[in-house]
């Protein structure tokens, strides 16, 4: 326990640093992969053909590579952020490709019936979607969403590489102090236990409250 009991600040700042990554680039991946979900069901081919290209390519790039690029390409086209935002993007834009899949997978799931209902009285294709679709679409794909973030949560790990104050990275500190690298891991694997365990609660309530009766 000492471990845990004398470095409880250093623990807390990671801990604090991976919520922070896992909160903020959830929100930029679910809305990204909405746009995106929409884009590849929408009647305009170009949006089609964009959609198409943002989840082929996001999902066949490592995410490492893509930190690279975002963390060190970036900055030499005059965008200079802190690298927590350029780490949120990274995550964002590589975890919304997976989401977008989902949400796609959940909108061929609803009859195409409700679709030509909802034209048939008029509505356009984005309240077709936002209205009728999308709401029918979410209640199927809860739990492959919950997995989706839980596994950006464990990503969110590669950001300590590229001076991102997050959980695993606290161990370079522990270990250059002399304390058991043992038991430096297991600390380290209880707070992102917890995390992902919170993500799958969330989830888990939402799916009995949304979810499709089986």
């Amino acid at each position: 326990m000492n471990v845990l009991t004398d470095n409880f600040s250093t623990y807390g700042e990671g801990f604090l640093g991976t919520l922070e990554l896992t909160v903020y680039a959830s929100l930029l991946a679910l809305f990204l992969g909405f746009v995106m979900a929409s884009f590849r069901v929408a009647p305009v081919g170009s949006l089609r053909v964009f959609g198409t290209v943002w989840v082929t390519v996001l999902r066949n790039t490592p995410l490492t590579l893509l930190f690279f690029a975002v963390l060190l390409g970036l900055p030499r086209f005059g965008l200079v952020l802190p690298f927590e935002v350029f780490a949120v993007l990274a995550l964002g834009c590589y975890t919304s490709a997976f989401i977008c899949e989902v949400l796609r997978a959940g909108i061929n799931t609803v009859p195409t019936g409700q679709g030509e209902a909802a034209r048939g009285l008029g509505m356009s294709f984005a309240q077709t979607l936002s209205l009728v679709v999308l709401p029918q679409a979410f209640r199927s794909v809860i739990p492959p969403l919950g997995s989706t973030l839980i596994a950006l949560a464990k990503n969110s790990a590669i950001a300590g590489a590229f001076s991102v104050t997050e959980l695993l990275g606290t161990y370079k500190t522990l270990n250059e102090l002399g304390y058991s690298i043992v038991w430096t891991f297991v600390w380290i694997a209880v707070g992102y236990l917890i995390i992902t365990l919170a993500i799958s609660a969330l989830f888990h309530l939402l799916e009995r409250t949304f979810g499709v009766a089986r």
